[in-house]
């Protein structure tokens, strides 16, 4: 291995768990440096509580713990929604599209401080190393980048607690969690424990957010969500701001057991992993966006809008937030949300959110138009022509099939005289 670099002062992305707590005397033992902690106020609440005691009593000269709610939600959350993109069919990236955001303030903290590195805690199996890595590469290639995870001889919880009680480092728990797991205002994920063997069931106490569905209220509720040029801004008619908003459509969604994903993705660097999500407010969201749209975006913009949200959810998984593609599309989105003005309905019932209901100013669904009675803007006479222009390259096909072969090759074999010699 390479020498270690040198490093005066570094900035440690902390949540305050075990891992990052035992970093904070690791990287003083093993640089030598001042340590500077901070973490970011996504809405994991709980576990925001004595974080600044805990970080100076391990050996930190300072934490910032900044509220990055509103940041999150209108700059990536609602961006990455507008896309439409979703990862391998089902991730909502809710521990994706944070990640960038904490490694940018990361960096801009450290150019305050006068900081020549940034650390993480992420392992060296995982997709976040490259999240938190890229961002700094994209935003100051001059930070040196720390990942005690590749270097150092801790090898587990119990490597790590006894580290943390030979540097007297304050940690909570002592035995060992059975599940991994990311909470924000976005989403909760799961992973370990049980959900390494991908045919074990989940069991229901590792859920934290939302109800079972079979103990979900037994009547359903209904709830109308307003969208203005694709951002949401009113439940039921009561207008909220993005943090007030999240809140409230997680607290309803979740008590119906609604947002729950269990998922084995590709990860990044190659291999497969088992997850389970909790998304309750989200899934309401991606539904209702894509119920506006239905509405009010035309087919071919419509079909290629899909296409770029494949593409964006694999940029925004892999960590490239900071690129000139997702700039370039989220330019593309962007002219497409100025329509996307409206209401959507929705009935929720145990682990069902079931669109009852879309409308919008700005919709092209025009009931006269798709009538079967007779109206001034369609012919069905006109549909004769149509089909003749559309489906003449498989007119010609045949013929000249008929021609040559004497039947077209889409003809299925006639086996009717067949008989076995």
């Amino acid at each position: 291995m390479s020498p270690k670099p040198k490093v005066q002062k570094v900035v440690l992305a902390y949540s305050g768990g075990l891992d990052t707590s035992v970093i904070v005397p690791w990287l003083r033992n093993n640089y030598g440096c001042e340590v500077v902690c901070f973490t970011a106020n996504l809405g994991q609440y709980e576990e925001l509580e004595g974080l600044e005691e805990k970080a100076l009593a391990s050996g930190a000269s300072k934490i910032y713990i900044e509220d990055l709610r509103l940041e999150f939600l209108t700059d990536y959350v609602f961006p990455t929604m507008q896309a439409g993109a979703i990862y391998e069919r089902k991730y909502l990236l809710g521990t994706s599209m944070a990640r960038p955001l904490i490694a940018k303030r990361m960096v801009e903290i450290a150019e305050l401080e006068g900081a020549d590195a940034v650390a993480h805690g992420a392992t060296g199996k995982g997709n976040d190393q490259v999240r938190f890595e890229l961002t700094v590469m994209a935003l100051n290639p001059k930070l040196k980048i720390i990942a005690p995870w590749r270097e150092w001889d801790i090898r587990g919880r119990r490597d790590a607690l006894a580290y943390a009680e030979e540097f007297n480092v304050p940690v909570a728990a002592t035995e060992e969690s059975i599940y991994s797991r990311d909470h924000n205002l976005w989403h909760m994920s799961h992973e370990g424990g049980l959900l390494e063997d991908p045919w074990n069931e989940p069991e229901e106490a590792m859920y934290t957010v939302t109800t079972a569905p079979e103990n979900a209220p037994d009547e359903p509720e209904y709830v109308e969500i307003d969208f203005k040029e694709g951002v949401p801004v009113r439940i039921d008619g009561v207008a909220h701001g993005p943090v007030e908003l999240m809140e409230s459509l997680n607290a309803l969604a979740a008590k119906h057991g609604i947002g729950r994903v269990d998922l084995v993705e590709n990860r990044l660097i190659g291999m497969k992993s088992h997850g389970v999500y909790e998304t309750p407010g989200g899934t309401l969201l991606y539904e209702a966006h894509a119920a506006l749209e239905q509405l009010c975006l035309d087919k071919d913009t419509l079909h290629f809008k899909q296409q770029v949200g494949l593409r964006y959810a694999e940029l925004v998984y892999n960590g490239q937030w900071f690129t000139p593609l997702r700039e370039a599309l989220d330019a593309f989105v962007q002219t497409t949300e100025k329509r996307i003005t409206g209401t959507a309905r929705f009935k929720l019932y145990k682990g069902n959110a079931i669109l009852v209901g879309r409308k919008s100013p700005y919709s092209l669904y025009r009931e006269d138009y798709v009538t079967f009675d007779e109206d001034d803007v369609y012919n069905q006479k006109d549909a004769e022509g149509f089909i003749k222009l559309f489906g003449l390259p498989m007119k010609v096909q045949a013929m000249l099939e008929i021609e040559g072969l004497g039947v077209s090759h889409y003809r299925s074999p006639d086996y009717s005289n067949f008989k076995r010699d």
